[in-house]
């Protein structure tokens, strides 16, 4: 442990966040660990508020990422609602509600924040998901009765949003401006199996189109309330309810002026060291993950856990000691009757070989790859085999290798 190292700031308390503080106690560290939060609630599980917690299945305190007598073990100087406004990395201080105040060691593990759609603010029934508060507001809108829902951008949220109001009895619309719904991540091929998926479940799915203007009028109340969209092509669809899911940006703007490198996230080594005493984790973190040889920033739960992981135990480490952080990334989406995983990355010139199952059936695996490589693999209600393949991943397997290894399932 680096000489004086007797404290850690955290700021951001959020999966990433919670998971150092939990591995720096689980490793032995003796000294003060303070979490900083700009949200009124314990670090809570997000994966949960677009499925089961929207759906009324899931208790407020499940989503709570540890429990009283958990928290309590953990030691924290815990300041909730309090929001990191600075940062002088030359000088060691964090700015927090505007008062700056030394650190010894900091992790940053901000997050990030979503994208809105244009002129919609102070419009009643438009609606982003990312915190609990969100879902408890969009909660809120379908138990007093909304019936039809516009979901913008087919994107994981916005598939899960769409499917958890479909199984709550809404009609639903989701609008993709590009040709193919989820292309971005799973290619145009795989992207039209999962919109077939949607179809299935009467989902009025319109890709290749934007949305011009979200349409609104006064209630009873004189509030402006949304009763609707206007798509580029002109066309209209009534909605008593609007969710955008159309992307995120990283919660980077509070270190301008910082001295640290920001290019869409926080950019960090491939230790996940921001600067000297300052690491970053979670999807703020922009690092070079050498087993691909480029610079990443992933938005996913299970690297959110374990890059915290990581970034606990660099913070504490020497530049001798520390050792890259090169995960295979890896997500899972549930989705109607069907868990939908990658593991790996795509590429927009891969291979796609369908290796087991059936795609219209819905229930298979995909592989993919490029220039002799085996880059990733896609399951529906095939977790077994995912995490198999993600196992050939992370030993680097050729695409043959692969092919090779998933013709033995059959």
């Amino acid at each position: 442990m680096p000489v004086g190292r007797d404290r850690v700031t955290i700021v951001g308390a959020s999966l990433a966040g919670y998971w150092v503080a939990e591995t720096l106690r689980r490793d032995g560290f003796k000294g003060v660990v303070s979490l900083i939060g700009d949200e009124p609630h314990v670090p809570y599980d997000r994966p949960p508020l677009s499925k089961k917690y929207l759906a009324g299945g899931v208790e407020r305190h499940r989503v709570d990422l540890g429990d009283a007598e958990k928290l309590a073990d953990l030691d924290l100087d815990m300041r909730l609602g309090h929001r990191a406004t600075g940062l002088n990395v030359a000088a060691h201080t964090l700015e927090v509600d505007g008062v700056a105040e030394p650190f010894d060691g900091l992790v940053i593990a901000t997050g990030a924040r979503c994208r809105t759609l244009p002129g919609t603010d102070g419009v009643a029934g438009v609606h982003t998901l990312r915190t609990v508060d969100d879902a408890d507001a969009i909660r809120a809108v379908v138990d007093a009765g909304a019936q039809r829902l516009v979901v913008v951008g087919a994107g994981f949220i916005g598939a899960e949003v769409a499917s958890t109001a479909v199984e709550r009895g809404l009609e639903v619309t989701m609008v993709e401006a590009l040709e193919a719904p989820f292309g971005r991540v799973l290619g145009v091929e795989m992207g039209e199996v999962l919109a077939d998926v949607h179809r299935g479940h009467g989902v009025n799915l319109r890709t290749g189109v934007g949305v011009d203007e979200v349409l609104a009028e006064p209630d009873s109340g004189g509030r402006s309330r949304v009763v609707g969209i206007r798509l580029a092509d002109g066309s209209e669809v009534r909605a008593d309810l609007v969710v955008a899911g159309i992307g995120v940006v990283p919660n980077v703007a509070w270190l301008e002026g910082s001295g640290l490198e920001l290019a869409d996230g926080l950019v960090c080594d491939e230790t996940c060291l921001a600067a000297t005493d300052v690491v970053a984790a979670g999807d703020v973190a922009r690092w070079t993950n050498p087993r691909y040889g480029e610079s990443m920033r992933v938005e996913h739960w299970d690297n959110a856990v374990q890059q915290g992981v990581h970034a606990a135990r660099r913070l504490l480490q020497s530049d001798e000691e520390a050792q890259p952080f090169s995960p295979v990334p890896w997500f899972w989406s549930d989705q109607y009757d069907r868990k939908v995983q990658l593991a790996g990355r795509t590429h927009p010139d891969a291979e796609v070989s369908v290796v087991t199952g059936s795609v219209e059936e819905h229930r298979f695996v995909a592989y993919y790859g490029h220039a002799g490589r085996f880059l990733g693999a896609l399951g529906m209600n095939r977790p077994r085999h995912v995490m198999q393949s993600k196992g050939l991943l992370e030993q680097g397997a050729t695409w043959d290798e692969a092919l090779a290894f998933a013709a033995d399932w059959d």
